[in-house]
């Protein structure tokens, strides 16, 4: 899927040959296999991977996920996503990914810690503050990251923050990371709902994933824009209220019962029930294909924003784009969360940090150009938000590689 994707745009694109070899392929792979001792005393043997893809415009920068389902081709493919997504909002960095195959729900706090570490030790190969910076991804989160700074600094002999992003500030983290990826995503459909001409104030929104991204977004909708948010659901189903939901009340039903099922102001609803609820803005925040050529017809929205990654399938695009929805794609709204990890990068290099009112302002900056790109292409080719947002990114990919030449 993500070379089919890749191939659309270097077709539009007309990329020579040799440079569509290059971009559709994997500049590094390595596969790890290690050792962990167990709590038990038994040493159980893990495989590991990382893998770069692009580092044509600077040092290669994705996530780490821990999933009994991750493998090296899944790896690969979300490393080439990354490559597009820091090129759409015009960072500095290279498309990188790294899994471990485990589920770390049947693991204790302990095992997590050394297979974490061991993990760490077997990847520096690749991994630096100027070659290949990690962040969290699935089952990873700000703890994780710390594990892997210190075991990095530890062979340094000396602290190097700058190593990882996603830490908790005591060692080095950002302001407003944890919000980013749904900030992000806010400013997109902020900035979408000034070229529909969309007054966002009471405007109903659907949220679908009301985990890290989602519950954000909505809350933030709610907060800053005064949106109606009608509907919210997560992996138990969700409520939907047409006159809107009281959203403060709703996290504090997630927090106490870990599902917003137990909201008592609605009605309840099916995941599947609720993308097809009369709304203006949708939100999938939750998992991959949840639209498809199945259900795109009965969506009522007019702006369809990607917080989750690959929610929208090729055939649900050619839906929308004839009936003339808006789809902010994955690469472009979900894109806060490493606009605001590059941030944390270029604080921890200089050593001074910024306040959270200045990263979100700058967070701000980049989205609304990144937009602007993205729009202008559409507009220009008469195409949809997706293929826009890969004809930009791949375009300035290619434009460094090409700068850049073939050694030797």
């Amino acid at each position: 899927m993500a070379q089919r994707q890749f191939d659309l745009a270097a077709e539009q694109l007309n990329l020579e040959d040799g440079l569509r070899q290059i971009l559709r392929n994997c500049k590094r792979s390595l596969e790890v296999t290690f050792p962990v001792k167990m709590d038990d005393g038994t040493v159980k043997i893990f495989s590991g991977y990382r893998v770069q893809h692009n580092i044509a415009r600077g040092p290669a920068k994705g996530g780490i996920r821990y999933h009994p389902d991750v493998n090296l081709d899944e790896v690969k493919a979300l490393a080439m996503w990354m490559t597009w997504k820091c090129a759409v909002v015009n960072i500095p960095y290279g498309g990188a990914k790294g899994g471990v195959v485990c589920d770390p729900k049947k693991m204790s706090l302990g095992e997590l810690e050394r297979l974490t570490r061991r993990y760490a030790t077997e990847i520096s190969l690749l991994i630096g503050p100027e070659s290949d910076i990690p962040a969290p991804d699935v089952n990873t989160d700000s703890r994780t990251m710390a594990w892997i700074m210190d075991t990095y600094s530890m062979h340094k002999g000396y602290s190097v923050p700058a190593v990882v992003t996603g830490k908790p500030l005591s060692v080095g983290g950002s302001e407003g990371r944890r919000e980013a990826t749904s900030r992000g995503c806010v400013f997109t459909i902020r900035e979408a709902a000034k070229v529909l001409k969309m007054d966002l104030k009471d405007r109903p929104v659907v949220v679908q994933g009301f985990g890290n991204v989602g519950a954000i977004a909505a809350e933030l909708l709610y907060n800053l824009e005064g949106s109606r948010i009608v509907a919210v659901s997560d992996s138990r189903g969700g409520i939907y209220n047409p006159k809107g939901l009281d959203v403060k009340k709703l996290l504090a039903v997630k927090r106490e019962a870990g599902t917003v099922v137990e909201y008592r102001d609605g009605d309840k609803v099916s995941n599947e029930e609720l993308l097809e609820l009369p709304c203006d803005i949708l939100v999938p925040a939750a998992l991959e294909k949840q639209i498809g050529e199945h259900n795109a017809d009965k969506i009522k929205a007019r702006l369809v924003a990607e917080g989750a990654n690959g929610p929208t399938t090729p055939e649900a695009d050619a839906i929308f784009f004839a009936k003339k929805i808006m789809v902010l794609p994955d690469i472009l709204a979900n894109a806060g969360g490493v606009t605001v990890s590059y941030f944390e990068w270029v604080q921890d290099l200089q050593s001074l940090f910024w306040s959270e009112e200045e990263v979100n302002a700058k967070l701000e900056q980049v989205m609304k150009r990144a937009f602007r790109d993205v729009y202008a292409m559409a507009q220009e080719h008469n195409i949809g938000m997706r293929q826009a947002a890969y004809l930009v990114a791949v375009n300035r990919v290619a434009q460094a590689a090409r700068a850049r030449g073939i050694y030797p």
